[in-house]
């Protein structure tokens, strides 16, 4: 009986040899997630003609990714990071630079926000000077690309999601104010995703954390229209 699965040497020279590029699994790449829908996902079909967008960003992307991958299908390939590490994980660095290597980005729109807001779990004072040394690699390791924060969405009660967790939002609330201050120091375009929601609590799951589908689709919208600027404006000249 011949072999009915093909081997990933062969699916990657076809890939290859189909669309000019080959999809590479979280294993190659040297990725450390934990399992189940936490990878790498690299647009499909890559053409070089196209321009080149990486989102990088927890559960919260994972709700918006596919709506952004569909709006930007005929200006740009959109390659995406879902992750679960947080700013104080020890493999954090070693995987945001493998997934640049990916590149070169056009636009890099990110987030790395909720994952973490357990107290200790980012030391006290620790969170602006971890999110500089990340930023500095986005920079470092991005290139060209045009990089776009978007603000950590809240944290409700569980069960009552019209209600903002009255101890760990705070959490949310002071941190998108250092990655505000941050983000203005380095340059960086701001999308306030935190503030997009702010009056639309309703659409919260009730599971604390997430969102239902109109919420997504609003954050869809407006984290395309900071893309597609971006796609639109000129890199920065080299050094």
């Amino acid at each position: 009986m011949k072999q009915r699965h093909l081997g990933g040497l062969t699916l990657a020279l076809l890939l290859l040899a189909q669309f000019g590029w080959a999809a590479p699994s979280d294993d190659a790449l040297g990725l450390h997630s934990d399992g189940g829908p936490w990878r790498f996902y690299p647009a499909e079909g890559r053409a070089t003609a196209q321009k080149r967008v990486l989102l990088i960003g927890d559960s919260i992307m994972n709700g918006y990714r596919g709506k952004v991958i569909a709006a930007l299908k005929d200006k740009a390939a959109v390659d995406c990071w879902l992750t679960p590490l947080h700013l104080n994980s020890e493999l954090l660095h070693h995987d945001l630079k493998q997934v640049l290597s990916q590149g070169p980005y056009d636009v890099i729109h990110f987030n790395i926000g909720l994952h973490g807001w357990e107290p200790g779990t980012i030391p006290e004072g620790q969170y602006e000077p971890l999110l500089r040394k990340y930023v500095g690699i986005l920079q470092e390791g991005g290139g060209n690309a045009r990089l776009i924060w978007a603000s950590t969405t809240q944290m409700t009660v569980k069960g009552k999601p019209t209600e903002l967790d009255p101890v760990h939002n705070k959490t949310i609330t002071e941190r998108n104010l250092i990655a505000a201050r941050v983000m203005e120091d380095e340059g960086v375009t701001v999308d306030d995703l935190y503030g997009l929601v702010s009056d639309k609590l309703h659409l919260a799951r009730g599971d604390r954390f997430h969102w239902r589908g109109p919420a997504y689709g609003l954050m869809a919208q407006q984290v395309v229209s900071y893309i597609d600027k971006a796609l639109k404006t000129d890199p920065p000249p080299d050094d």
